[in-house]
């Protein structure tokens, strides 16, 4: 008799069949097979057996049977040739596989050592039980069921292959085949076999398992096939021997799947870090290239070139930035993803190369939109100051020409000799018409002063034709420096004529000081009503207006002093005619004739009513002004309070997440779209900018919006929602690689937002409720799991914290230690692989993948070509330099 411990087919067998044992057909099938068991274990210590219950009387090659077959080392056998040694070495045998747990009935040292076949073949057995058969297990069955599970699960694919059982089943040879068909085809061409040829079946599978598999034949064809039923225990023997040969196989086919697995994810990470790393390079290119071009102040000559430059940053704010804004929204989403997936399969976080952060990404930024501001500001105030520019430039010429029209011919005027032959009367004519021209001189002061002092202004707001506009000036200031000398040169003249002259006209006299002044009274009214105006409100123009209207009240005033000096000339022809005095030309004192006077008067007439429809013209331009800033501004408001609703509800969306995380992100991707749907609403906006803009409007007491803020505003909302989106799509990620309930992940989410929404002074002690509520107590464990979620002590626990952290306590992921178990198993063992055996275990791709990163091995069992396995898989999870 004999048994095993453990498995119920052990159990069974601990009968030993006596009558069984007696059939000859099957001791000969047991004593072949179980020979050529034991030899395919003894050839490793080199040495064999010939007769089986011959060969083990002396305990010694069994002895050695079990040091291979088992690894271990046995007492040290006795030498002697007495009987009583070979009992004693027997025993050592027997006790170490009792020691195995193998309980041995009837299985005594004398009947081994006097050559008992049937106690010799129990004894095998009970081995290749205990040491073959009694570990393997399939879906935990064990021994003979787990074997013939084995061996059905394999052969089902194949026809005319049914196992049913470990004798009738394996007659006809294919079950054999199929086996070996099954693990390498290459060696079998299964398709060529039949049915009703078995010897040759059964030939064929174990010439080849003996050529190729290292399985030495163990049974004969016509043994099997000439039996009504074959022995059940060579059949078994056989079969776990295919077993084990192919089980290595298994191992390293699981090992590669187990590396194919962990490289797939670090190339698919890789790709992302390369597609990272472009996008990152170009969009900070692009802010290189796009902030100089921001920053250049450069000049414009013109109102219309800065406004040209106006409309190219406008092209760029609508054109040209929107998608750089998607780009940099989008490249923070792969960023988040990237650093999930690289936490979720234990790898360690991403660092982007030196300069593309994502701080250094919204450093650069925040200087563009810097530089933007700065931009366009600086365009409004430059067209501010043209715009002034050119009005001082237009307005300066207009006054200078109206000096150099009058000072045309003063010179002559005051060179003149004509005193040296005039009458008395007409010296003091000349006289009193020099005193004339000394008040309309000193009237005209003032225009030269205000020329002066607007080219000063023109100079002071860097005009950029100052040069031309100070040499029509200082030629003015000549002159008029030489007419003063002049008119004093004159003056001294005539001063000196008149002591020889007396008579003089005191109505002329009297006409020419009271026309002079009136007729710069009228230039001046003139100049004014001409006088170019700008204006940027209403108000500004109602003054105007306000001003003209009281210019008119004084009117009726200046015509009666106009009636009264054309009285004095009316005057003067009624007293010579009444005296029959022949007047001789002119008026001496003064040039001013009452025709001219009249002819000025109804020229300041005929401006009045173009001054009223300009200033008309420009009341309503400011009344069109103040409809666009209205539309603007109720735009604005509605754009505003949209953008601020929508945030409000974004808050509230990412906080009360309800159903699954997939409803959750279809939720907030329609959502995202109503929202995009709204896109037209802020394009009619940037219309009413751009009106209000191109009207040079530049204040709108009707809102408190600004276009840059609703458009950081909105920039900000799509932001906001695209970040949300991805932070539900990093939740799946984490729940499906984590491998986290639904419910879990409500649970977890639910605390977390609670805990969330008090976050306050007492925000740790909040925190700690929401652990308690998940099954955690204690401060040491609080303590342990707040150094986890906030490890830098900054009192700001994430909800992806949070996750990973729970995650991490209720599931595994794949490890370094396991990545180099799977490497083992492909190295058959060795501390290293070769680039041969990386081929032939894995896909081709990621076959190389390994080989152009495993560095030499340089242990002291290397070979030629050795590569390291062991760094490399550590190196995975960032726990090595290489």
């Amino acid at each position: 008799r004999c048994g095993t411990v453990g498995a119920t087919y052990m159990e069974q067998e601990n009968d030993w069949d006596r009558d069984l044992l007696l059939d000859p057909a099957w001791e000969k099938q047991q004593r072949k097979t179980f020979t050529a068991w034991c030899n395919s274990h003894l050839r490793k210590a080199g040495t064999q057996i010939e007769n089986i219950e011959q060969d083990f009387r002396d305990g010694l090659k069994l002895m050695l049977l079990l040091e291979v077959i088992s690894g271990e080392r046995l007492p040290k056998p006795e030498r002697g040739k007495m009987r009583v040694h070979k009992i004693n070495n027997v025993n050592k045998a027997l006790d170490f596989i009792a020691s195995k747990g193998v309980k041995l009935v009837s299985i005594g040292a004398e009947e081994i050592v006097d050559g008992n076949a049937k106690m010799t073949l129990g004894m095998i057995w009970t081995i290749i039980l205990r040491f073959a058969i009694q570990d393997i297990s399939v879906e935990e069955t064990s021994a003979k069921e787990g074997l013939l599970l084995w061996c059905q699960r394999k052969t089902a694919p194949y026809k005319n292959v049914n196992v049913q059982n470990f004798h009738i089943s394996w007659k006809d040879g294919l079950a054999f085949n199929a086996l070996i068909h099954r693990h390498r085809p290459d060696l079998i061409d299964y398709d060529s076999l039949r049915k009703d040829d078995p010897v040759t079946n059964l030939n064929n599978a174990f010439e080849v398992a003996e050529k190729h598999l290292d399985i030495p034949k163990m049974l004969d064809a016509e043994d099997i096939v000439g039996t009504a039923r074959p022995d059940e225990k060579a059949i078994m023997t056989y079969v776990s021997s295919f077993y084990h040969a192919f089980s290595g196989a298994q191992k390293a086919e699981t090992a590669a799947n187990r590396i194919c697995k962990v490289l797939a994810v670090n190339q698919e990470n890789e790709q992302m870090m390369e597609d990272y790393e472009k996008l990152a390079s170009d969009l900070l290119e692009w802010i290189r290239r796009t902030i100089p071009w921001l920053e250049n102040r450069t000049q414009e000559k013109t109102v219309n070139d800065m406004q040209a430059k106006q409309e190219d940053f406008r092209d760029y704010r609508c054109v040209h930035k929107p998608p750089k804004v998607q780009e940099k929204c989008q490249l923070e989403i792969s960023f988040n993803t990237l650093q999930t997936k690289l936490r979720l399969s234990n790898r360690p976080a991403f660092m982007p190369s030196e300069g593309r952060m994502m701080s250094d990404i919204n450093g650069a930024w925040h200087t563009l939109e810097g530089a933007e501001k700065g931009y366009e500001e600086w365009i409004l105030s430059e067209i501010r100051r043209l715009e002034r520019l050119e009005h001082l430039a237009e307005k300066f010429h207009q006054k200078a020409a109206i000096h150099e029209s009058w000072t045309d011919g003063k010179e002559a005027m005051l060179t003149q000799k004509d005193y040296a032959t005039s009458t008395l009367s007409e010296v003091k004519a000349l006289l009193r018409k020099h005193e004339a021209f000394e008040s309309d001189l000193a009237a005209h002061q003032d225009r030269v002063e205000q020329i002066a002092a607007i080219a000063q202004e023109l100079n002071e707001l860097d005009y950029y034709d100052s040069a031309s506009v100070n040499a029509r000036c200082q030629k003015i200031c000549d002159q008029w420096d030489v007419l003063g000398a002049l008119t004093l040169s004159r003056k001294e003249s005539l001063e000196r004529t008149e002591k020889q002259l007396e008579s003089i006209d005191e109505l002329y006299l009297e006409y020419a000081k009271r026309a002079a002044p009136f007729n710069n009274w009228m230039e001046g009214a003139m100049e004014d009503l001409q006088d170019m105006f700008i204006v940027h409100n209403i108000e500004e123009i109602q003054g105007l207006i306000t001003a003209h209207e009281q210019f008119k009240s004084t009117l009726p005033e200046a015509n009666k002093e106009r009636e009264a000096i054309q009285s004095i000339q009316a005057e003067v022809q009624k007293i010579a005619q009444s005296n029959g005095i022949k007047l001789s030309g002119a008026n001496p004192y003064t040039s001013i004739t009452p025709e001219s006077i009249d002819n000025k008067w109804e020229k300041a007439m005929a401006m009045v009513p173009l001054r009223d429809s300009a200033l008309q013209d420009e009341l309503n331009k400011q009344n069109s002004n103040d409809t666009l800033r209205a539309k603007f501004a109720t735009q604005a408001n509605a754009v505003g309070a949209y953008i601020q609703e929508k945030m409000e509800e974004i808050g509230r969306i990412s906080i009360e997440m309800n159903g699954t995380l997939e409803d959750q992100l279809t939720h907030l991707k329609e959502y995202q779209q109503s929202i995009m749907s709204y896109m037209p609403e802020i394009n009619k906006l940037e219309g009413f900018h751009q009106h209000i803009q191109e009207a040079l409007i530049f204040d709108n007491q009707y809102t408190s919006y600004t276009m840059e803020h609703l458009r950081v505003g909105w920039e900000q909302l799509l932001t906001t929602i695209a970040r949300t989106i991805n932070e539900v799509e990093n939740q799946i990620l984490t729940r499906d690689a984590k491998g986290i309930s639904q419910e879990q992940l409500y649970e977890y989410r639910a605390s977390f937002n609670h805990f969330d929404k008090v976050r306050g002074p007492n925000w740790a002690d909040e925190f700690k409720a929401c652990l308690i509520s998940l099954g955690y107590d204690g401060d040491g464990e609080f303590a342990r799991i707040m150094g986890i979620v906030d490890p830098n002590g900054t009192g700001a626990v994430t909800f992806q914290a949070f996750i990973d952290f729970m995650s991490t306590e209720t599931t595994d992921t794949d490890t370094a230690d396991q990545v180099i178990a799977s490497f083992k198993i492909l190295a058959a063992d060795k501390n290293y692989i070769t680039a041969d055996e990386l081929r032939r275990e894995l896909p081709p791709d990621q076959a190389e993948y390994c080989i152009a990163r495993m560095a030499p091995y340089t242990g002291p069992d290397a070979i030629p070509g050795a590569l390291d396995y062991m760094s490399f898989s550590t190196a995975l999870y960032g726990e090595s330099d290489l």
